[in-house]
């Protein structure tokens, strides 16, 4: 007999049957979904975030990028940030800062040159000069004109400060020393000319530097503190090494013209010393005192020559 209708139990499992199929197929699109969501560029563009913004300008760049090289702007201010060691690199960096110590450098050369060759021994004391006019005076071939005379033809500071004292010919020793102390003095000032700017040098530059770290330091801390590498050890260190270079040239400068300064003082000093035995020598020939004790001598000289003579001819006439 044909049943017109089927009971419910019937029905349930063709439907169960075909149901599971559809959830199935839900499920695996589901799960391709939520992959594509997961693992998908967007996603991957999310997560990739630069650790490190710094500003160039009016933008903003990626300082450091563990998946991929550094931008190039990045690249060129990490470059830039190195420490200078070749000379143009200096140059470059300390830009104005180095027109100071250049003109410095300019004073102390020109000055320490010149020094030199006006310090001359050979030219302060000529030795044949000194040497011969002594010489003349002793054997006493020369007065008061002739002898002011060839101090004058002489241009060197010994001869200046001889006729200062041979004016005094005659005179007391005291006076004629004093003539020759106050001509001494003036041959000192010239002697030690220009030695102060020297001494100025070397005092200056140092401190030229000190001031030029002390801005070059503010400059730093201010770009460091107005950018997002606040607290990076690096940054600090570049920007002080390079305000340090500043001091460095300071006391390049100022070591040399120091050490210039004090040779050529000492030199002054030895000069003075010679100049100083040879008045004295001068002054015991040409004071009163000098030329009554040479006249005495010279008259025993010509005694005993006479004396001497005279025993001669005798002995001669008795033989």
């Amino acid at each position: 007999m044909i049943k017109l209708f089927h009971s419910p139990q019937d029905f349930s499992t063709p439907d169960l049957a075909v149901q599971s199929p559809s959830r199935r197929l839900v499920s695996l699109v589901m799960t391709l979904l939520v992959t594509l969501v997961l693992f998908s560029p967007f996603a991957s563009a999310q997560e990739r975030l630069p650790k490190v913004v710094e500003q160039q300008g009016d933008k903003l760049v990626e300082a450091a990028d563990p998946d991929g090289p550094l931008p190039e702007s990045v690249a060129a201010v990490k470059q830039r940030q190195v420490i200078p060691s070749t000379p143009e690199d200096i140059i470059e960096e300390m830009g104005y800062f180095l027109l100071p110590f250049v003109i410095a450098s300019i004073i102390s050369m020109w000055f320490i040159i010149e020094r030199l060759v006006i310090l001359r021994s050979g030219r302060v004391i000529p030795k044949h000069f000194v040497s011969r006019f002594l010489k003349l005076l002793r054997d006493g071939k020369l007065n008061a004109r002739s002898a002011l005379k060839l101090c004058e033809e002489n241009p060197s500071p010994i001869a200046s400060v001889f006729a200062h004292g041979v004016r005094k010919w005659g005179k007391p020793s005291v006076e004629v020393e004093q003539a020759i102390i106050d001509g001494g003095e003036r041959q000192l000032s010239q002697l030690r000319k220009h030695l102060r700017v020297i001494n100025g040098v070397a005092t200056v530059a140092p401190l030229m530097g000190l001031l030029g770290t002390v801005i070059g330091m503010i400059q730093a801390f201010n770009e460091i503190a107005n950018s997002s590498a606040m607290g990076k050890a690096e940054e600090l260190a570049v920007g002080i090494a390079m305000a340090l270079l500043t001091t460095a040239f300071g006391l390049g400068i100022a070591i040399p013209s120091l050490i210039m300064y004090m040779y050529l003082a000492g030199r002054v000093d030895g000069l003075v010393m010679e100049m100083d035995q040879n008045a004295q020598d001068l002054v015991h020939l040409i004071s009163a005192e000098g030329l009554a004790a040479s006249a005495a001598s010279r008259k025993t000289t010509t005694t005993t020559t006479t004396t001497a003579k005279t025993k001669t001819d005798k002995a001669a006439s008795k033989s």
